[in-house]
């Protein structure tokens, strides 16, 4: 089974940093944002996290919690989240579960070698549990703030 714009999510649960399962039914009430990042402490992924954590405020005012999820272990996961100062967790989908949900996964290849791995996606789920955007092939450049004008439009 896999996601759908306009439809209800399927119920989920992935390991989280602050020693926690984080799980989709928990999430109900608020708007979730969902980013997927192919590794912790790599130039495009901190900085994806980095705009993530500089807006952080203004999510919360929207009722709105952000989620980075990746293949890490929760160990790379927790040095990454103190040592770029996150507001939010990270989540350990070691397994790809969440990753085959959202369809990530894809063929990449990087100095001539293929491998599978995670493309760059954003997915906001609105307070009912409904998807409501997805961006794929994410380019980092001021796509913060694309996800921020999706979930403040969700409020209107």
């Amino acid at each position: 089974m896999r996601v759908e714009i306009g439809k209800k999510v399927p119920a989920w649960q992935v390991p989280a940093t602050g020693d926690q399962v984080i799980k989709s039914k928990d999430l109900a009430g608020l708007n979730v944002v969902l980013y997927f990042y192919p590794r912790d402490n790599t130039p495009g992924c901190t900085t994806e996290a980095q705009d993530f954590r500089d807006q952080i405020k203004h999510f919360t005012k929207l009722n709105a919690v952000v989620l980075g999820v990746s293949k890490d272990t929760l160990t790379s996961h927790h040095k990454f989240k103190d040592k770029q100062q996150l507001p939010f967790d990270l989540l350990a989908d070691e397994d790809e579960a969440l990753c085959q949900l959202f369809d990530v996964i894809r063929l990449k290849k990087m100095y001539g070698k293929e491998f599978e791995g995670i493309e760059r996606s954003t997915f906001v789920i609105d307070n009912r549990g409904i998807l409501r955007h997805e961006w794929r092939k994410v380019k980092v450049k001021s796509h913060v703030d694309q996800v921020l004008k999706a979930v403040s439009e969700l409020a209107d």
